[in-house]
């Protein structure tokens, strides 16, 4: 009776490791978002834009560094680094000067 029990048992044992033990398959997906960024001088951003960091909203603040972004439908908006003492943030402009999100 007892070696039944043991067998039974260690029967029992077998069954959930052989359960357990199935093949995972890992899926990765990866998107990439073609952009080209291209530097672009502080002094050279179009007017509308030097028109929207001069006005009140953004006052104080400074052009760390700017690029022009190009994706991959071919529209373009500028990427702004700005600084205001130790703040840093970044912000996306068009060309018209309005916030791109």
């Amino acid at each position: 009776m007892k070696k039944l029990i043991i067998s039974a048992i260690a029967l029992t044992l077998i069954s959930f490791a052989n359960v357990q033990a199935g093949t995972v398959q890992h899926l990765n997906t990866v998107v990439t978002l073609s952009q080209e960024k291209v530097a672009v001088k502080p002094e050279d951003l179009p007017e509308a834009i030097k028109t929207t960091l001069g006005g009140d909203t953004y006052a104080g603040w400074q052009v760390t560094s700017a690029f022009l972004v190009t994706k991959e439908d071919n529209s373009q908006f500028y990427e702004l680094s700005l600084k205001k003492g130790e703040e840093t943030s970044t912000l996306n402009l068009d060309k018209d000067g309005k916030k791109v999100e």
